[in-house]
Formats: C-alpha cells, structure tokens, sequence
C-alpha cells in the first residue's frame, strides 16, 4: 500500500517552469491577450474539476465552479510563488477559507506544478492526500487546513500582521464562501483587519448567492453586504468573478491604506448548462450524460 498519510506530495518541474512562463505572458501581455489565456486555463481546470468529482462519485461542483476563475487569476496574474519551493518565507499567501472547495485548489495547484497532475485522480480515494478539505501537511501550496466556515480570514489576518511585523513584502489572499459570511468570527476578523489597517490582505468573496440548499439571501440576508464591509474599514471593490481582466484589476494592491475586499460576482455551476445557478449543484455529482455534456462544453470552451 502507497505511504500516503505520511508523504507529503512534491513539485513537477516541467509543469512549474510551464506556469512560469504562463504567468510571465499575463503579467506582461495586453489585457485582452492575458484574459484569453487565462480563460483557456480556466476551461481546461473545469474540465479537471467535472472529472475528479465524477471519478469520486461525490465533491461540491456548484462552488468549484464559481471559484475557478478567482483562483486561476490568482495563480495566473496576481501571487507571487514558485510552486519548486512551496515555503520559500517571501511567498504571496492564498487560503481557500471554503475549504469544501478543495477540488477547484487541488486542479489549480496541479496546473501550476506543485505535484503531478496525474495525482488529481486520486482525488477523495481511501488515503489520499487530496482530500475533502485541503491540508498543508500533505499538499504543497496549501496555506492552511479550511473546511470549519468562518476560520480563514482570521488565519488570513495573523498573516497579514506577521507580515507587517517582519517586514516583508508578501500580500495575503483569503477566498471566502458569500454563505460562510453568516458565520461570526469572520466578522470579527474584519474588524481586527479595518483596526490595525492591515493593506497587504485582501478577501475575496466568491458571491455567488447559493448555499447549501438555498438561497444566501432567502437563508440570512447578506445585503447591503459592500456597506458592511466599509463599515468595518475595508476598501470594498466590486467585480465579475469570472472576467479575468476584471480581476486582475480588482487585485492591485490597495489604495486607501485599508485591507480590501473583493466581492467577485459569481454563477454557481459556471461553465455547465445543466448546473449554472442551482442549488441542488452544491454537492451533487454528474451521471454519465451529464459528464459527457460537460465535456462536450468545455473543450469547446478551451478553443
């Protein structure tokens, strides 16, 4: 039997270096050229998503979804990393607080070199590293254990102030669920966040307006939910969450000498006809025609 439970995965340098020279064509590209790339990217990692979750027989598709093209504009263009030296002490900080997620982390990370993609179907198998929820201690580029709602951005912000008392230049990036909001350490969070004006980190808000059986807004209203955020101090900025150019905007550092928040706008489902903005497709798991539809609408996407 494989040592999964004590083997930590490791890099694929011929993927890294190719994630290197990706994110050196965003970064330096035209907007419209960095959009496309990155929107073949995206593509290419629902496809791995629909894949993984049909493999496993189960997985939370609708919110992989709507994350992907958060996460990918955030490897692509934004974080500062080498996926070779996953704990290199200047790296960028990126925590998926909706830990459930982890589906939408594990093919992001594989696309960037971190470990082999062929690890991906592995994914929820008895043993695995790539579990239900991410855990640093088996996958390189996993900041921190999230699957608990409500505990990232607290993690996010004794980053951010270790940062600030060492000096370093890194930022930190914490992607939350728009339903994980109703949990109430995340707000004192962002008070501690707004107090010590902490402007290396930046929240991300996958809001997508669905949760676990419902509506966010039908289950505890989150509206007005940008004046909430300025009432705690943060700079609030508001994007399509799936317009890479969009978010590569929303993403520059802050302005206002506050920490920012990105409330990204987002389609649970995206990318699937049979699935964009329903409930049901928070945990369900595509049968055999549904897949082959997936497929037939991502590759074409991918184009």
């Amino acid at each position: 039997m494989r040592e999964w439970i004590f083997t930590m995965l490791t890099a694929d340098p011929p993927a890294a270096a190719r994630y290197r020279a990706l994110r050196q064509e965003v970064r330096a590209g035209h907007a419209e050229r960095a959009r496309e790339t990155l929107r073949k990217m995206s593509a290419e990692i629902r496809l791995k998503i629909v894949e993984m979750i049909a493999g496993a027989r189960m997985g939370h598709l609708g919110g992989d979804l709507s994350v992907t093209d958060i996460l990918v504009t955030l490897y692509g263009g934004v974080l500062d990393l080498d996926p070779e030296r996953p704990e290199a002490p200047g790296r960028d900080r990126l925590i998926l607080s909706k830990g459930h997620s982890a589906a939408a982390l594990y093919a992001t990370l594989a696309r960037c070199g971190y470990f082999p993609g062929a690890e991906l179907g592995t994914f929820l198998a008895p043993l695995s590293p790539l579990g239900g929820h991410p855990d640093r201690r088996k996958v390189p580029g996993v900041e921190s254990n999230t699957g608990p709602l409500g505990h990232g951005l607290p993690v996010g912000v004794g980053c951010a102030l270790a940062a600030r008392l060492r000096g370093a230049p890194w930022r930190t990036f914490v992607v939350l669920g728009d339903g994980e909001l109703q949990e109430g350490s995340n707000w004192e969070a962002a008070m501690a966040a707004g107090h010590h004006r902490l402007t290396s980190l930046t929240a991300v808000v996958d809001r997508n307006r669905l949760q676990q059986g419902a509506r966010t807004e039908e289950t505890n209203a989150l509206e007005p939910l940008a004046a909430k955020w300025e009432a705690f101090g943060w700079e609030v900025r508001r994007a399509d969450g799936h317009d890479h150019a969009a978010l590569l905007g929303a993403f520059a550092p802050a302005a206002a000498g506050r920490p920012v928040v990105v409330l990204a706008d987002t389609v649970k489902g995206k990318g699937l006809s049979f699935a964009e903005d329903r409930a049901e497709w928070h945990h369900k798991v595509p049968d055999a025609g549904q897949v082959a539809l997936a497929r037939a609408e991502l590759k074409e996407a991918t184009r």
